[in-house]
């Protein structure tokens, strides 16, 4: 958990969730925290894991939250411990990635969640939109703008605004922004390009918003879909997503039978085209509440008390516990 990401605390939320909930009967469990520049891999403990109280507290600090350390390595090779499975809890680049992946794959270590390639396939924006363009698979009209190369041709391709504006290879809505007019699309992209060299600028499309997890390796089943309504944002941004009182979640969402097989068609197809492993959740815009927009997946869904597949894991009917057995057993599969 933790590691070199703006989704650094998020990790170390989603973590502390899956090492209070893993059955320390069936695991011996070894939580390591990655520092924020990657130079400290801290092995810690539940207990302290379970001291640093919020850890969003220190979003803006540039310093790592205070840990008691059982251990302090370098690198993976020092770390002495031989598991049977990796479990990741990382968001973001240099977790969500397939960086970390790689590094596991050449040490010989199974790891939970998608391989290199899927990993990296989720997390690029743009990569993921041309495979789900080459599919005929719908998804919004877009623009894709590099760093500094403002231009009024985003009419072109999107037409009018407002915009949707997010950086190409980020996750839990960082540096994502509304733009209603082409002052605050430069703004906007400004914004974008603090953590991308590349931002993509979406027509902005009005409608019910879902997210549908998906469990399996080479038989993946959709879980029930999660109806998302932020009550203070116009989207489900950061705030939204990690605050109870910011966004209301419904399951199952309230739209007809066949919209949700749809959906949840749609949401496996999109795991097995990308070659995803164990779990992941495909998010969607239901445009007029009627036609699904695929909007990104996340191979490494969040962890954390607020996250959506954990909701929608026990609306199927899937403890907390038993949803991690369910991953850790697809990795060692």
């Amino acid at each position: 958990m933790g590691g070199r990401s703006s989704e650094h605390e998020i990790s170390i939320i989603s973590g502390r969730e899956v090492v209070n909930n893993l059955d320390s009967s069936n695991y011996n469990i070894f939580p390591i925290v990655i520092s924020r520049n990657g130079d400290r891999w801290i092995l810690t403990s539940k207990a302290s894991l379970n001291l640093i109280g919020d850890p969003i507290n220190h979003r803006n600090e540039n310093k790592d939250v205070g840990l008691v350390a059982k251990e302090e390595y370098k690198s993976l090779s020092n770390i002495q411990i031989d598991p049977d499975v990796v479990f990741i809890a990382m968001h973001g680049p240099f977790g969500e990635d397939g960086t970390i992946q790689g590094m596991l794959e050449l040490a010989g270590f199974k790891y939970t969640g998608s391989g290199v390639l899927a990993s990296a396939l989720g997390m690029d924006k743009l990569m993921f939109r041309k495979i789900m363009e080459g599919e005929n698979l719908p998804i919004p009209k877009y623009a894709v703008l590099k760093r500094g190369d403002f231009s009024e041709s985003v009419r072109k391709f999107v037409g009018e605004p407002p915009y949707l504006v997010k950086p190409n290879d980020q996750g839990s809505s960082v540096g994502v922004s509304i733009a209603n007019n082409l002052v605050e699309l430069k703004r906007s992209l400004n914004v974008a390009w603090k953590y991308s060299s590349i931002a993509l600028v979406d027509e902005y499309v009005k409608g019910v918003e879902v997210t549908c997890g998906v469990l399996g390796n080479d038989k993946p089943f959709a879980l029930p879909l999660v109806e998302i309504i932020p009550k203070e944002s116009a989207f489900f941004d950061y705030e939204s997503k990690y605050s109870e009182s910011r966004s209301e979640e419904i399951i199952p969402a309230r739209i007809g039978r066949n919209l949700t097989k749809i959906v949840q068609k749609i949401a496996v197809n999109v795991h097995s085209l990308l070659g995803c492993k164990g779990f992941s959740r495909v998010d969607f815009i239901l445009k007029n509440g009627n036609d699904p927009y695929i909007l990104e997946i996340n191979t490494i869904p969040g962890l954390t008390p607020m996250s959506l597949l954990p909701k929608a894991a026990k609306a199927y009917g899937l403890s907390y516990p038993k949803l991690l057995d369910k991953i850790i057993s697809y990795a060692i599969k």
